[in-house]
């Protein structure tokens, strides 16, 4: 009986995807921030830059991003930047565990949009340190956070699951 691939959707979304999207359909944290609406507006080895749109269901009270989705988006794109400018179609051979986070906050992102730049500033041995910025409308920062993470092997983990 052939082993039925749980991630073969997520893996999918990554795949053929049109020019000037990020991702399509089909992962699951990608889905909740509603990522295939994002416009890819530059990506090259360890850089992306997107504009992103506010869903509804990741705003406070206010129509502002809430602070806690905040490190949904951050973790998100640290995760993809260090495979940035790599061929989607490929096996990339690791999985990013994410070992640290800081976020701070200085202005508050609100809709319709904004942009977010994410960029691998260093990587020694399994572990990559990325940097991620938002702008607001205005192009002022509004959120800045880095992001450690650590490559481990595409294996199997140990529930039997495959990592995507």
């Amino acid at each position: 009986m052939a082993e039925i691939d749980p991630w073969g959707a997520v893996r999918k979304a990554w795949l053929d995807v049109p020019a000037g999207r990020f991702i399509n359909r089909g992962h699951p944290i990608g889905d909740f921030l509603e990522a295939d609406r994002w416009q890819l507006l530059e990506e090259r080895k360890g850089y992306l830059r997107i504009e992103a749109h506010l869903p509804m269901h990741v705003r406070n009270l206010r129509g502002q991003l809430f602070g806690g989705f905040t490190p949904t988006y951050v973790d998100f794109l640290s995760l993809y930047t260090v495979r940035a400018g790599m061929d989607r179609r490929g096996a990339w051979g690791f999985f990013l565990a994410t070992t640290n986070m800081r976020v701070d906050y200085f202005e508050p992102v609100v809709a319709p949009s904004f942009v977010i730049e994410s960029e691998l500033l260093h990587e020694r041995g399994r572990n990559s340190f990325v940097e991620v910025k938002f702008f607001d409308a205005r192009q002022r920062l509004a959120v800045f956070a880095v992001t450690t993470m650590r490559k481990l092997s595409d294996g199997p983990s140990a529930t039997g699951n495959p990592r995507a």
